[in-house]
């Protein structure tokens, strides 16, 4: 039986509308100029959102600021301008089904991902969501990942970590698991295969195939 470790954003369900124009409402609210084009703001999809805000603002101060803010929107609205993958509960069922044991593994605030999965119908095929928590603990993927293995007792040699950006495929790496890259989510081919991803999916059902 295998453990598998699912991102949330860009592998389970594409969250761009909710998360940029939660980081639009952010910054403007702050005074700041704001890309109006959703693709431009696409790069923030994946890595903790308090690190893109100080890359976009500079200083942590303010990145604290627009953290709250977005947080603001994204809470009541923007965590539901989201949308499942096509193929994706297919997939969760089938590997399910197989005796797989499946869980959430992101860097998106818990409270918020418990709620996107619940909202979707996906509860009943993980074990357990788990995702960072408000104040910042366990947003780093290695972090996240070493918790959950600790907390379920998972065997590393029998464990999975399934997602589309480079933090999801180093962060199996540090923790000795396995890894497989989507490509239709925010990372590209590059990105994933520079961070050590040992396979690569064009579509959710090629994850099956890999288990």
């Amino acid at each position: 039986m295998t453990n598998i470790l699912f991102d949330l954003d860009g592998t389970l369900s594409d969250p761009k509308i909710g998360i940029t124009h939660s980081v639009r409402y952010a910054l403007e609210k702050l005074g700041r100029d704001a890309p109006l084009n959703d693709d431009d703001l696409a790069w923030i999809i994946g890595p903790p959102l308090l690190a893109s805000f100080q890359q976009i603002l500079g200083n942590e101060q303010d990145a604290q600021k627009a953290l709250k803010l977005y947080r603001e929107r994204f809470s009541t609205i923007g965590l539901y301008e989201n949308e499942v993958y096509a193929e994706i509960p297919q997939t969760l069922k089938t590997l399910q089904q197989r005796g797989n044991t499946l869980y959430v593994a992101t860097s998106k605030p818990r409270i918020y991902a418990e709620k996107i999965i619940d909202h979707f119908n996906l509860s009943h095929f993980f074990n357990k969501v788990h995702g960072a928590e408000l104040d910042g603990s366990n947003s780093e993927k290695t972090e996240l990942l070493a918790h959950i293995i600790k907390t379920h007792q998972l065997d590393p040699s029998q464990t999975t970590m399934v997602g589309d950006r480079k933090f999801d495929i180093i962060g199996a790496h540090n923790n000795k698991l396995a890894s497989i890259g989507v490509l239709y989510g925010y990372g590209s081919k590059q990105e994933l295969l520079q961070a050590g991803a040992q396979k690569l999916v064009e579509t959710p059902n090629q994850i099956i195939a890999l288990i």
